[in-house]
């Protein structure tokens, strides 16, 4: 199997050059040149097999041009310890009679992110090693809050690798940013930037377009790449999770094998999304894909209309990790229903226009799977209060995004809703849905959200409140700036 641009005009490569690159020299995103399918042996197979066992077995087939089963699993066992995720790392729970809810939040940092990035440092190590790179990695990472927590444990105390994080000034939840602004670790570095998330994320992409930059980290011994999802080895990790999520409903006997069942994920950059997606290609029996907004609506307003415009007006909402209007994995979804001289001239267009809209066969080739729906603030408060009354489950501002869509959505077959992270991440709002009250002091709230709901705080998020500041979240930066600030950091 070898990997190629989505852009069509970068050589291939193997999937240890894949990862360990990040992003293609043409600005593309790698993908491989063939999704393996598997049998309804492999299925049975992995219905008796534990998490690190189905996820190796699953990486393997993507990566086998690089790494042995016998490494993958390895990697798993150690990344998807007990000590870390509990006794299982994506656990299903029931609620209600038709809503399977996949719970990604029991990793070291409460987010689904975790998932990904407890094992992608391990493959990405291994992959300059195998790939006989010398020099030293410098990871870049936007976050829109999740991401970067995670990105900076996974990648911590690593040799021969730092890694630097940029988030939004005032894109994050409290407890995001206290998450990232107490990291410890001598290889991290952590700055807020002025703007949103797609400022950070556009300030990322330009440092690794720019060809001084390049020059001047490879004079240094420095290469960059990625943690965030344009990077393969963080999207393959995400697979895993819907193919186990399908082989436990069938091995508790929920649903007979070749059942379908529909997936609805709460989405910003479109990564774990077309993770589910890819999963339904190996032949996961998966119906529709729902895809949840939150206000910053562009994805819904594209799977209607076909036209996908950046250019409109922004929202800072209570599911900041959603709050995004550039969903960068978008164009592997395009790649697969099309070509890579259609995906081209379409990110042309977006760069150049703010906008692209793709043709109508291409729309119902993609309706086929997807369909889009939003939740708005009143009705994500009112959400979160829906559930925890009628069903006693509590949940995060971003899965109650997810769960409004998928009972919007209906549909007869049982539906798995992703939860991406713990309710304590996010507790003032949670809070606020379930008792009317707002607290002066954001962190007061997770002690109160406790006591309302009865719910233990997640163990990660204890004490939070309490841990020494590392770096500061006031020192912020203009995203014109980030390129020296890079430069700064590298000794440059």
């Amino acid at each position: 199997m070898k990997y190629v641009s989505t852009r069509g005009m970068s050589p291939a490569v193997t999937s240890a050059e894949a990862i360990k690159k990040g992003l293609a020299p043409d600005g593309g995103l790698y993908f491989p040149d063939e999704i393996p399918v598997f049998s309804d042996a492999d299925f049975d197979a992995l219905k008796d097999m534990s998490y690190p066992e189905r996820a190796a077995k699953i990486m393997h087939a993507f990566l086998s041009d690089s790494f042995s089963y016998d490494e993958l699993l390895c990697e798993c066992r150690e990344a998807y310890r007990e000590e870390s995720f509990g006794p299982h790392p994506a656990p299903l729970s029931e609620v209600g009679p038709s809503l399977r809810v996949l719970e990604l939040w029991h990793g070291p940092t409460a987010a689904f992110k975790d998932m990904a990035l407890q094992i992608m440092p391990r493959l990405f190590v291994r992959s300059v090693r195998k790939t006989g790179d010398g020099r030293k990695a410098l990871i870049l990472v936007a976050t829109s809050g999740d991401t970067g927590k995670a990105a900076l444990e996974g990648y911590k105390d690593i040799d021969g690798i730092n890694i630097m994080v940029f988030y939004p000034e005032n894109g994050v939840s409290r407890v995001q940013k206290l998450q990232m602004a107490t990291q410890t670790g001598n290889n991290v570095f952590v700055r807020s930037v002025k703007g949103n998330f797609d400022d950070a994320q556009n300030g990322v992409k330009k440092i690794f377009s720019d060809p001084d930059t390049a020059e001047k980290l490879g004079n240094k011994g420095i290469f960059l790449s990625s943690a965030n999802s344009i990077n393969w080895g963080r999207l393959v990790p995400q697979v895993c999770y819907y193919v186990s999520a399908y082989c436990d409903l069938v091995k508790e006997g929920d649903i007979a094998f070749g059942e379908k069942v529909n997936v609805t994920v709460p989405t910003g950059n479109f990564g774990d999304i077309l993770a589910g997606y890819i999963a339904k290609k190996m032949g996961t029996p998966i119906g529709k894909l729902v895809c949840a907004s939150n206000s910053n609506n562009v994805l819904t307003d594209f799977f209607e209309t076909g036209t996908y415009d950046r250019k409109r007006q922004f929202y800072t909402t209570v599911s900041p990790s959603m709050d995004i209007l550039i969903s960068s994995n978008l164009e592997r979804l395009l790649f697969m229903e099309s070509d890579s001289g259609t995906v081209r001239g379409l990110m042309k267009e977006l760069s150049e226009n703010g906008k692209y809209t793709v043709p109508d066969a291409l729309l119902a080739k993609i309706n086929e799977d997807f369909c889009g729906i939003y939740c708005g603030e009143d009705d994500t408060h009112a959400e979160i209060r829906h559930i925890e009354t009628k069903y006693g489950y509590l949940i995060d501002t971003h899965t109650a995004v997810a769960m409004y869509s998928a009972e919007k959505y209906g549909g007869e077959e049982k539906m798995i809703v992703v939860s991406t992270a713990s309710p304590y991440k996010f507790a003032p709002a949670v809070y606020y849905a379930l008792t009317g009250e707002k607290t002066e002091n954001e962190l007061d709230s997770i002690d109160l959200l406790e006591k309302v709901s009865r719910v233990e705080i997640t163990s990660p998020l204890k004490g939070i409140a309490d841990r020494k500041i590392v770096f500061d979240p006031s020192d912020s930066i203009p995203p014109s700036e980030m390129t020296a600030d890079v430069l700064r950091y590298c000794g440059l």
